[in-house]
C-alpha cells in the first residue's frame, strides 16, 4: 500500500474513523427504531430526559438546545411538534420574561416513564454490553477528549 498524502489519515486511522461513523449511524437508527413503539424519536426522547432532570421540569430553550447539541431552529421545530402532542409547553421565562422556556407536561413525564425501561435495554444491547469494560472506559475518555476540542 502507498503512504497517505501528507495530512490525510493513515489506513488505521481511516478504518477507526469509518467504523465510528458507521457505528454512530447504526446505533442512532437502532435506538430510534426501538423508540417508535412509543411514537418518539431519539431526539424527542433525549429532550424529555433533559427536561425531567431540570428543576420543575423546565429549562430555557437556549440551554436545552446546547445540552443536546441542537441548533435553536431545530430545537424549536422539535419542541413545537412535542407541544402539539401534549408532551411540553412553551412559556415566557419567569426570571426575565424575555426568554422562552420549555416545560415538560405530566403527559410527557408519563411517556418518558413508559419509554425509559425499553430505551435503557436498547442502549445496553447495542452499546454498553457490546463493548468490553476496558474498551468502554477508554471510549468514555476518548469521547470526553474529543468533546473538549469540539467545544
Amino acid at each position: 500500500m502507498s503512504e497517505p498524502v501528507a495530512g490525510w489519515l493513515n489506513e488505521s486511522q481511516q478504518r477507526v474513523w469509518r467504523s465510528y461513523l458507521l457505528a454512530k449511524t447504526h446505533i442512532e437508527e437502532y435506538l430510534d427504531a426501538e423508540l417508535r413503539q412509543f411514537n418518539l424519536s431519539l431526539s424527542e426522547y433525549e429532550l424529555l430526559v433533559r427536561l425531567s432532570e431540570a428543576p420543575d421540569h423546565t429549562i430555557r430553550m437556549g440551554e436545552l438546545a446546547a445540552s443536546v447539541g441542537h441548533s435553536r431552529s431545530r430545537l424549536t421545530h422539535t419542541i413545537k411538534r412535542m407541544e402539539q402532542a401534549g408532551y411540553v409547553n412553551r412559556t415566557s421565562c419567569a426570571a426575565d420574561g424575555r426568554g422562552v422556556q420549555a416545560e415538560m407536561t405530566q403527559r410527557g413525564f408519563d411517556l418518558l416513564q413508559r419509554a425509559a425501561p425499553a430505551h435503557v435495554d436498547s442502549v445496553r444491547r447495542v452499546f454498553v454490553d457490546a463493548i468490553e469494560p476496558g474498551d468502554f472506559t477508554a471510549l468514555g475518555r476518548a469521547m470526553q477528549a474529543s468533546l473538549a476540542v469540539a467545544n
